[in-house]
């Protein structure tokens, strides 16, 4: 499927920032956003480290979770959009849920767009912001640890495992929780 989302929706704006790169424009989630997600979440191959499949009710949650995120406390994932096409790809960026190891910035984009470097691009921007904007001094990762291909991401930004967690309900998994300090991203940043 592909799906037309304009970046500078009204209801995006409202909630909070919209991010750009080379590539990709990231925003805060809209309706518009919503049968392109429950795409990617009916994907058993791109869930299966993100909670595993879902149906359009849970994505509906999901999504309505994130928008009340950005609502309540200024920040949540952004909704990734490929600046060629305007096609939602995926959803990363800042998150720390009620019992989290810490303050997150998380990646998932659709398979058809792995390989092409677009969480590894995004994240960079959602890390950017969250030690500007949000005053963070520490950004984690958590991944399990079969999933090489965001442990390659989390490389890729310069993270590296920190210490082992087991998330909360309802994922209630063993972790790796990768990341890195502010002064440490700043550093490798600036060099």
């Amino acid at each position: 499927m592909n799906f037309k989302v304009e970046a500078g929706s009204p209801a995006a704006e409202k909630l909070g920032p919209t991010l750009e790169t080379a590539r990709l424009v990231l925003r805060p989630p809209t309706m518009a956003d919503f049968e392109p997600w429950c795409a990617f979440s009916a994907d058993e191959e791109a869930a299966r480290y993100i909670g595993g499949v879902g149906t359009p009710p849970q994505v509906w949650r999901s999504m309505m979770t994130m928008a009340g995120a950005w609502a309540l406390e200024g920040f949540s994932m952004f909704s990734v959009i490929e600046k060629e096409s305007g096609r939602w790809v995926g959803r990363l960026g800042p998150w720390r849920p009620h019992g989290w190891p810490g303050t997150e910035v998380g990646w998932g984009v659709v398979r058809d767009c792995w390989g092409r470097g677009y969480a590894t691009e995004g994240a960079t921007a959602a890390i950017d912001w969250a030690f500007d904007h949000l005053g963070w001094t520490e950004v984690i990762h958590t991944i399990e640890p079969a999933n090489v291909n965001s442990q390659a991401v989390a490389r890729r930004l310069g993270s590296s495992i920190l210490r082992q967690a087991r998330l909360p309900p309802p994922m209630d998994v063993e972790v790796d929780v990768w990341g890195q300090s502010r002064e440490d991203w700043k550093r490798r940043r600036a060099g």
